[in-house]
């Protein structure tokens, strides 16, 4: 199994979209970034202000026997806007940027060259950031398992719903 944590606006949506994804064995939302706040992290509280150095992310663990780095490259670019700074859509703040925390040498180098590969098929620069995994924090137990646990919610039906929609047609070929 292989690690690699990816943040790309709200961890909801991102946790959702990889939840179906072959060869993913686990999503866990968190935080991701440099520094050490606590034993416990910090919190959604802190984080949601903008003013830590922490991005709401996933923790991705995948078996590279079922499932490519590349192609879980194409699932992540795929599923958001890498031209956008500090934040998807309508979440606006650093703790949405988009960014990359690899866990291997190997990692680091393709999302580098995917990212070159990708620079041409953008108007904007792809801003998404590429950095070593320093500290990951498991979010709240309310986050995990979001996008499941509450489908009636408004933000599910008018944010994740569409992302989800998207990547299955999208990615026919790369769902479990």
């Amino acid at each position: 199994m292989e690690t690699i944590v990816f943040g790309s606006g709200c961890f909801w949506c991102t946790e959702a979209v990889f939840l179906m994804i072959k060869g993913v064995e686990s999503v866990e939302p968190g935080y991701a970034g440099p520094g050490h706040t606590s034993e416990r992290g910090p919190s959604y509280e802190e984080v949601s202000t903008g003013k830590t150095p922490y991005v709401e992310s996933v923790k991705v663990v995948y078996d590279p026997d079922q499932i490519a780095f590349p192609e879980l490259l194409q699932v992540y670019f795929g599923s958001h806007d890498p031209t956008q700074v500090n934040g998807q859509g309508a979440d606006i703040g650093p703790q949405y940027r988009s960014a990359v925390f690899y866990t291997t040498e190997r990692q680091k180098e393709m999302t580098k060259h995917y990212i070159q590969m990708l620079g041409g098929g953008f108007v904007k620069p792809v801003v998404t950031e590429v950095a070593p995994l320093d500290h990951f924090y498991k979010a709240e137990d309310y986050h995990q398992n979001y996008y499941a646990n509450n489908r009636s919610a408004g933000y599910c039906q008018l944010v994740i719903d569409p992302k989800v929609d998207h990547i299955r047609q999208k990615y026919k070929n790369l769902l479990k």
